[in-house]
């Protein structure tokens, strides 16, 4: 191939030729000569075999070997070189890189090849070695390429392993791997903010896993790698179960007496002292249903990092006025009204998305229908609060067991509460406002699990109902909503621990029938109706500027929608939704994304 560069309009009569294949054929000719012993200047001794090689292109393609043949050395005077550390098929493999620029990695030969290369620093071949490792990375190797990566300093290779470590903590903590850490490297692992995981259970079972595999030399073990686990987010029913029948808790009294203490913690509603994991994620808020003109059935996601919503499967039937939350990796919507046209009825419906697979499927429904009803999780279980069915104004509430898929009634309100708000606080449920069935009301419940009863604690300072309600730390907070004579821009927030309630920054645009979902700490208040007119627009609140902003609109207008955030999860461990095991997970994880991408709604 002949190539023309033309000069400047200075040099017109000058011509520069680049010759496209000049190079290769340079690099195959000193290939040939190296294999003929032709000018070859140095010989290699490794282990028992000798490589007839020339110092220009060794020095040419290694920063060591430029050092030893150009930096004064005696190696830069010696005609034969011994070379320790390094076998003789990894040096036959870098030789024949550096004079043709090729090299083929196989899972054998990456475990020489990687060390050897970064023994000569040879840039090229460690980056193709990390390459192939990270695309062999899977739950059964990430921790053995994770320290790999460590004992030769590679970098980025060691920071994508430990995220896939991260990402597939379930899976990986399955494995022959995981089993064998030492007890500084399981509390390393486990002390992680970043664990991808529904619940904290499945962490203190893995560390369980972990004793049972060397019980009579780890479990002196548990109570020091006990702390890392964040107890204080086990559901006190866990820790009772665990404190009875666990063996090995059996045989370390101090580890009974830590999580006694923490059961007590939890049982009199104490904040914890530890954060809650946030995965290293994509950060998704889903929005299911609401209504436009008539019940609507849109699924959708909006994906922070990327500033963008994509279309997902649709309800399996249209409503509006329902609950969403997300409970042990799945998005759950329940209830609400279809008003599409030719049928108007309330839903005692429950449906389930699975993110992983993309597939909605039917739970037990509810006892009796529910429209505009308050749902929350707690403990694991999942709350559905007031409502309505026709013109009955709900007190009644009930809560779902995921493992059991069964319904339960636990007491009811004091007050029947239509479009009610509800959050949880320290393992407290919180009722907030709502429509009784004469007036709107400004009054709050509270249910306390273990006594089974609500009390009422301070009233809000303005009576709504339909507002946006959500928690964030120690406050709830509860925005717009209407007041029975015209929606709200007002917001306050209720402090959970001082037990009261104080003004904040208004809503820019005031509404009822929004959803409220926190992310990152910041509060995303979305769609509603504002008297005239529905809304797809999206305000977010940051407490510590106390000011709104506006944020990326849905894709159409809406209200009476339900969202819930999650910090996506793969391959649940749920026996009609755990799809087949694939060997690359990352990769899986990766294509998602992509997809989650490549299908933004315009």
């Amino acid at each position: 191939m002949l190539d023309t560069v033309y000069g400047s309009s200075k040099d017109i009569g000058d011509t520069t030729f680049c010759l496209g294949n000049y190079i290769p054929d340079f690099m195959k000719m000193l290939f040939t000569m190296r294999s003929h012993h032709m000018l070859t200047d140095v010989v290699l001794e490794v282990g028992n075999e000798l490589f007839h090689v020339h110092k220009v292109v060794l020095a040419a393609g290694s920063p060591y070997f430029k050092a030893m043949f150009t930096s004064g050395l005696k190696e830069s005077e010696m005609s034969r070189v011994r070379l320790q550390g390094v076998c003789p098929s990894a040096m036959a493999w870098l030789v024949y890189f550096m004079y043709t620029g090729k090299v083929r990695i196989t899972e054998v030969t990456v475990c020489q090849l990687l060390p050897a290369a970064t023994m000569f620093q040879i840039s090229n071949v460690i980056d193709a070695c990390c390459a192939f490792l990270e695309r062999q990375l899977d739950p059964s190797n990430a921790i053995g390429i994770a320290n790999f990566a460590e004992q030769h300093g590679c970098v980025e290779l060691k920071q994508k392993a430990n995220q896939f470590i991260e990402r597939n903590f379930i899976q990986v903590c399955q494995e022959e791997e995981f089993l064998q850490l030492t007890a500084p490297e399981l509390i390393s692992l486990i002390r992680k903010d970043e664990l991808n995981v529904r619940e904290e259970r499945e962490v203190y079972n893995a560390v369980l896993s972990w004793v049972k595999y060397d019980e009579d030399r780890r479990y002196p073990r548990m109570e020091h790698i006990l702390q890392a686990v964040r107890c204080q987010y086990l559901t006190p029913s866990f820790l009772k179960e665990q404190m009875s029948t666990c063996t090995v808790l059996k045989k370390v009294p101090a580890c009974r007496e830590y999580l006694a203490k923490i059961f007590q913690d939890l049982t009199l509603h104490k904040k914890p002292v530890v954060k809650e994991r946030r995965p290293n994620t994509p950060r998704i808020i889903y929005v299911a249903g609401g209504y436009y003109r008539h019940s609507i059935d849109v699924f959708e996601a909006f994906n922070l990092d990327d500033n963008c919503w994509t279309t997902l499967p649709r309800l399996t039937v249209p409503r509006s006025g329902l609950g969403a939350v997300f409970l042990k990796g799945f998005f759950y919507a329940v209830g609400g009204r279809n008003t599409s046209p030719g049928s108007s009825y309330d839903s005692d419906w429950v449906d389930v998305y699975n993110p992983a697979t993309e597939r909605w499927r039917p739970c037990s429904p509810m006892s009796t229908p529910r429209h505009r009803v308050g749902v929350a999780v707690m403990d694991g279980l999942l709350y559905a609060v007031g409502g309505s069915a026709g013109s009955e104004y709900h007190k009644s509430v009930e809560c779902y067991d995921p493992e059991k898929d069964t319904w339960t009634y636990v007491a009811s309100m004091r007050s029947a509460r239509l479009g009610v708000g509800v959050a949880v606080v320290n393992r407290l449920l919180y009722a907030v406002g709502g429509f009784d069935g004469v007036r709107r009301v400004h009054s709050v419940e509270c249910y306390h699990p273990e006594n089974n009863c609500w009390t009422e604690v301070a009233p809000m300072n303005v009576a709504r109902s339909g507002a946006g309600v959500a928690a964030l730390n120690q406050y709830i907070y509860v925005v717009g909503g209407y007041d029975g004579s015209q929606q709200l821009s007002a917001v306050e927030r209720y402090d959970t621990e001082r037990d009261v309630w104080e003004t904040i920054a208004p809503v820019p645009v005031a509404r009822s029938a929004l959803s409220l979902t926190v992310l990152d700490n910041k509060l995303h208040a979305m769609g509603g109706y504002d008297g005239f007119a529905f809304l797809d627009i999206v305000e977010v609140y940051d407490p510590t500027t106390n000011a709104w902003k506006s944020g990326t609109p849905l894709t159409s207008a809406r209200s009476g929608h339900a969202s819930a955030v999650c910090y996506q999860h793969l391959a649940p461990l749920d026996n009609e939704f755990t799809p087949s095991v694939v060997k690359n997970s990352l990769n899986e994880q990766d294509r998602r994304t992509k997809s989650l991408r490549g299908r933004t709604v315009p």
